[in-house]
């Protein structure tokens, strides 16, 4: 089995002063902006070569406002003030972006964009590889909409495949390169209500991982949907797994495959064991349901890789935590350049949806990204953060102090800069809802040229079918001439 990207190592960040951004006389200007020129000049030789590789990186809820506060905090993490730091993504020479609503919804989810980004049609929310015909929740109605993903075209062209991710395997964005599925929720057999399965919705999104056998690296968390009830987790010793079909779907997995060439693993040890060059198949699943905060990763006794986890941190109001997960995925896609070349690799890097963080206030350059205003107070005499929400948990906390001072928190003893922090936000929910705003996308290698300007999601996996020659395109010109 080839090399592939499977871990980021964790990078040690060690504190220097602050650089002043007072003194920027015009000629520093200038020639960043030359440097910057020289650059877009030399990109009139478009890379029109065949794509053999695609690597798409998806953050999920990475939108605009979390790109950019991940670039202040991973400067600022470097000792310099941030606003100018560069992220490895925002090197790519071709960036545009993505028009993120579902066929019945302003604001998405997962489970209808990862449709749209990985099968090419937009569709409903909470819908899994299925397209707008489907209806989500019935089975009935839904049979006969399956719409193949990029990663079943790949297969079906005899290319190598893989998914890998820090949710469950089974979660929404995941599970959208190889199940077709009414629910995004249906992940084991007991999730699927009784009268669907006996309309013909047998078939959980965790069978239908292992069925689809030609997958060749699986690494993420979710053992639960995959361990009968009666097992116990080698981690988690108090807790069984969710099967009650009497079907223990690791153990099928490995008996699936040739004898001698597969791999289970589910801690950091036995990952750091497997020998690429003996192992064709690799399933990791290194949490019982999702893989840890990059912030909490230190915790964990067993261990896993390093990749990065947004989406649910920004659902908690928790943006410390969004923003090292961020900076994590961002050193993934610095990996994924440094073990491939621009001439036959095409690389994506986007977000599914965005989330109602915002960049607020008018705080001083270099001011901690996480930190509070240091300009001055809100009009409430009281301070605020940088970083705010629409909603979310945190608004209960206001809700709460209003009710009782006629204000808001005095955040003025607490560190918001702690990971676990969680922000204020306007409107109390139990969980922050996500931004219906566009998201970007940024792409290097063989036709990025492709991303060029505002797009629709679905558009994202026929410009990657394209510069491979798969699926539709397999006959166009350009893949014809460069046969």
């Amino acid at each position: 089995m080839e090399q592939r990207i499977y871990a980021v190592i964790a990078i040690i960040v060690v504190g220097f002063a602050v650089e002043s951004a007072l003194s920027q006389p015009a000629a520093d200007w200038y020639a960043q902006a030359q440097e910057t020129l020289q650059r877009a000049v030399n990109l009139e030789k478009l890379n029109k070569n065949v794509a053999k590789n695609i690597i798409i990186f998806l953050g999920d809820g990475m939108g605009v406002a979390t790109v950019t506060s991940a670039r202040i905090k991973k400067g600022q993490d470097n000792g310099q003030t941030g606003e100018e730091y560069e992220l490895n993504m925002d090197k790519f020479p071709h960036v545009g972006m993505s028009k993120t609503y579902n066929t019945d919804r302003q604001t998405p989810d997962s489970a209808g964009t990862a449709t749209a980004y990985l099968c090419g049609a937009k569709t409903k929310y909470g819908v899994i590889g299925l397209d707008d015909g489907s209806t989500r929740g019935d089975c009935a109605a839904s049979i006969g909409s399956e719409i193949p993903s990029i990663l079943e075209i790949a297969q079906q062209h005899g290319m190598s495949v893989g998914v890998v991710t820090t949710t469950r395997v089974t979660h929404a964005t995941p599970s959208a390169s190889y199940a077709h599925i009414p629910d995004r929720y249906w992940e084991y057999d007991g999730a699927i209500p009784t009268a669907e399965r006996d309309a013909g919705c047998d078939r959980d999104i965790a069978i239908q991982l292992v069925e689809n056998t030609g997958i060749q690296v699986v690494l993420g968390g979710g053992r639960r949907n995959f361990m009968l009830d009666t097992q116990t987790d080698p981690e988690e010793t108090t807790r069984t797994g969710y099967r009650t079909d009497g079907r223990d779907l690791i153990t099928e997995w490995i008996e699936s495959k040739p004898p001698l060439s597969a791999m289970y693993v589910w801690n950091e040890d036995q990952f750091n064991n497997v020998d690429p060059a003996k192992t064709d198949f690799l399933l990791g699943l290194f949490e019982r349901s999702h893989m840890n905060y990059e912030a909490d990763r230190a915790n964990d006794i067993a261990g896993e890789p390093h990749r990065g986890r947004i989406d649910h941190a920004h659902h908690d109001n928790r943006a410390g935590k969004a923003l090292i997960d961020a900076v994590a995925f961002d050193d993934a896609v610095q990996v994924a350049k440094d073990m491939t070349s621009s001439n036959d690799t095409l690389i994506v890097v986007t977000a599914d949806h965005s989330h109602t963080n915002a960049i607020t206030g008018n705080p001083s350059r270099g001011n901690p990204i996480l930190g509070k205003v240091d300009t001055g107070l809100g009009g409430d005499d009281l301070p605020y953060t940088t970083i705010l929400y629409t909603d979310g948990p945190g608004g209960f906390e206001v809700s709460d102090s209003y009710l009782t001072t006629g204000s808001r928190p005095n955040i003025t003893d607490v560190n918001t800069e702690d990971p676990s922090y969680i922000f204020q936000s306007l409107v109390p929910q139990t969980s922050e809802s996500h931004g219906g705003e566009d998201v970007a996308i940024f792409a290097d290698g063989p036709m990025a040229h492709l991303i060029h300007g505002i797009h629709e999601q679905h558009y994202i996996t026929h410009m990657m079918q394209y510069a491979a020659c798969i699926g539709d395109y397999e006959f166009y010109a350009n893949c014809q001439a460069n046969k």
